[in-house]
Order: C-alpha cells, then sequence, then structure tokens
C-alpha cells in the first residue's frame, strides 16, 4: 500500500565517503536522491523530526569507535509519519506516527555483540533524511500527546536511561540518583527518576542550570563541578553521608573517580556508552577504580549500558505516558540548519535535547 504524493527525489545529508574527507560537521551534504518503495517486512516512514547526541559529534569527527559505512547519513533518533508499506507488514498502517529504535535486531531480551553491528546512523545509515525506509520491527508508535519533536529524543538517550535506571536494579521511591551535567541523557534521567519517586542530584558548570533543575524538573540539589573539583564529597554531604545509590556516569575518566565516590555502599555506577568509549583509551582506568572502591570500603556494582532493545523503548514510552512526561527540548533548528545544530550541540549552553525538524 502506498500513499498519494509520494516524490520521486527528497532530500538527505550525507558524510564523505572517504572519512579523510571530514573532520567534522561542515563537510555534511545535502544531496537530492530518489526516494525508494518499500519491500517485504518494509515501511517507508516521511521523517518529520530528529534529535542529536554526543555519538553524533564524535561519528563526524571520526572520533567514535565502529565501522561505519561510506557515504554515511548521520543521526539515530528520527520520529516521522509512515505513508507507504511493503509486503507481508502487520505491525502498522498508513498514518501511523512512528519513531525509530536505535539498533535494528535488539527487539527484547539482553544483549548480543551481534546487535551492535546495526545502530543507526553509525554501522547502519541514520535518519538525517526527508524519507526512509524501515523494517517494521525496528518502529515503535508513538502515543498522541507526544509531537514528533519530543518523539524523535526517545531511541537514544530516552531508552539508556530507562535501561540504566529500570532493567538492571530497579529504582525504588527511596532510591537517590546523580546525573552528571543538564545535557539530554541527564535532563531524561532526572524526569523518569522524579516519576519514580526518587530524589535526583545533578552536577554543572552553572549555578544558573542547577537552580533551574531544582526549580523546573524537581532535581534535589546540585554541585557545581567548575567550583567543586572535588564534587563527591559534597554529594554525599547532599545526601546525609549515605551517598547516591544510581550514578549515572557520562564523562569518563575525567569523572568516573567522583562517580565511584559519590556512590552509596552496594549502590551503582552506570557507564554508558559516551563514558565506556572514553575510557577506551585510559589505560590506569582499573587502578582509579579499585583505589576509589577500596579506599572507600564500598562495595558497588558497575553496568555497562549501551541504549536498550525495542521492548525498552516500548516501556518507556509507557511510563512516560503515565506520569505524562514531555522530553526536554532546548532548541529546535530547521532542516536547512544542519550544521548550525551540530555547532550548538558542541558549544551550546543547552539544557535538554536539541533537535532538528524536518
Amino acid at each position: 500500500m502506498v500513499a498519494s504524493n509520494i516524490p520521486d527525489v527528497a532530500k538527505v545529508y550525507r558524510l564523505p565517503a572517504c572519512k579523510d574527507q571530514y573532520t567534522d560537521a561542515t563537510a555534511l551534504r545535502v544531496l537530492d536522491e530518489p526516494v525508494e518503495l518499500p519491500t517485504k517486512g518494509q515501511v517507508l516512514v516521511k521523517l518529520h523530526a530528529a534529535s542529536l547526541n554526543f555519538r553524533d559529534l564524535a561519528i563526524s569527527r571520526k572520533a567514535f569507535p565502529g565501522d561505519y559505512p561510506a557515504d554515511l547519513i548521520p543521526l539515530s533518533d528520527g520520529a516521522g509519519e509512515i505513508i507507504a508499506i511493503g509486503e507481508d507488514v502487520s505491525r502498522f498502517s498508513i498514518g501511523d506516527r512512528v519513531v525509530n529504535t536505535f539498533f535494528e535486531n535488539w527487539v527484547e531480551g539482553p544483549t548480543k555483540v551481534e546487535y551492535h553491528a546495526k545502530a543507526r546512523g553509525g554501522t547502519v545509515h541514520g535518519v538525517l533524511a526527508q524519507y526512509r525506509l524501515f523494517p517494521e520491527a525496528e518502529l515503535v508508535s508513538i502515543p498522541e500527546y507526544l509531537s514528533f519533536e519530543e518523539a524523535a529524543t526517545l531511541p537514544c538517550t530516552g531508552v539508556t536511561a530507562y535501561n540504566a535506571l529500570f532493567s538492571r536494579s530497579p529504582l525504588t521511591p527511596n532510591s537517590s540518583v546523580l546525573v552528571l551535567g543538564t545535557g539530554g541523557f541527564s535532563m531524561t534521567a532526572l524526569q523518569l527518576a522524579k516519576a519514580a519517586g526518587s530524589r535526583v542530584y545533578l552536577t554543572s558548570s552553572s549555578d544558573e542550570k542547577i537552580k533551574a533543575a531544582i526549580e523546573k524538573f524537581g532535581a534535589d540539589g546540585g554541585v557545581n563541578y567548575r567550583t567543586t573539583p572535588h564534587w563527591a564529597a559534597d554529594l554525599r554531604k547532599l545526601t546525609d553521608g549515605h551517598g547516591v545509590d544510581h550514578v549515572l556516569e557520562i564523562g569518563g575518566a575525567g569523572t568516573l573517580l567522583q562517580s565511584i565516590q559519590s556512590a552509596s555502599a552496594n549502590g551503582n555506577v552506570y557507564l554508558l556508552g559516551a563514558s565506556l568509549s572514553a575510557l577506551e583509551s585510559q589505560p590506569a582506568v582499573t587502578s582509579v577504580i579499585a583505589h576509589a572502591i577500596f579506599g572507600l570500603n564500598l562495595i558497588i556494582q558497575i553496568h555497562g549500558i549501551y541504549v536498550g532493545s525495542r521492548e525498552m523503548q516500548e516501556d518507556l514510552i509507557t511510563f512516560m505516558t503515565e506520569h505524562n512526561i514531555h522530553p526536554v527540548i532546548d532548541k529546535v533548528f530547521d532542516f536547512d540548519h544542519v550544521v548550525d545544530a551540530f555547532a550548538y550541540q558542541s558549544n551550546g549552553p543547552y539544557m535538554g535535547k536539541v533537535v532538528i525538524s524536518i
């Protein structure tokens, strides 16, 4: 089945075929390319929004591990409307509003290494285009209360936050959570944890952002890491010496020691995608972890988190719907100003997600 007025060609952004030809997003080229119709098991989506993640910046700088294809279409997170369906598609109909998943093949259950071979905007082409084909298994319905721009923030940071907070050692109403900074991931985690009844603390280089997080989003306290470089001690004071039960570590080697020292006895430290990548080039990390744990006589669990499954994304959206959570969007750029969006994501004093309207 095919909707009417599908164009023959549409615009798509690509990085150059040769990685030696670019060092950042200024090399992105916008091209007019044929719009392909879906085959068996596929749907064609007219994309309306996409969002940026730190991973997208790293890929544009050739600083993210992985064998991504030539002429890569970047960005992992997109939302839009189905306008054509192929043979044997059973989960969706024309007109359905959908958001893609980060991984093409991870539907449910524990992660497997083979799932990582098909990650949008990296090892397979992404969503920075007006129209994209998807396997139907890679899509999730968008609830009515979310806009396309809001839904487009969920596949990477939203699912990662949900995986960390609810899949390993689930939150309780008495749990405490630490997020680093006020970017898209941290603000999503703050919202989810508060909805679950937990106390949430944050670090930031800005007193104004800490104040906004407390007054607008219900954070329970924060520490300015610029004026207090050894902020773990202040986090322990904020928790009456107990420490934080769930620490969401995104900074890598530069913040890992402080994050571990912030954790409670029997607490959890989650090493997320960006921090895991940064730690790969740090041979001294093992001694840092050992020093922090044994120096405080802690028994903590350290978890590696790399986004999550479609099932987690569906559970995330159900949870958000129940609690009427709207993702925090700092700024929306139009499709003609993608390079400006990358620059803002890299340098801007944003709070929440940076989104591109398509």
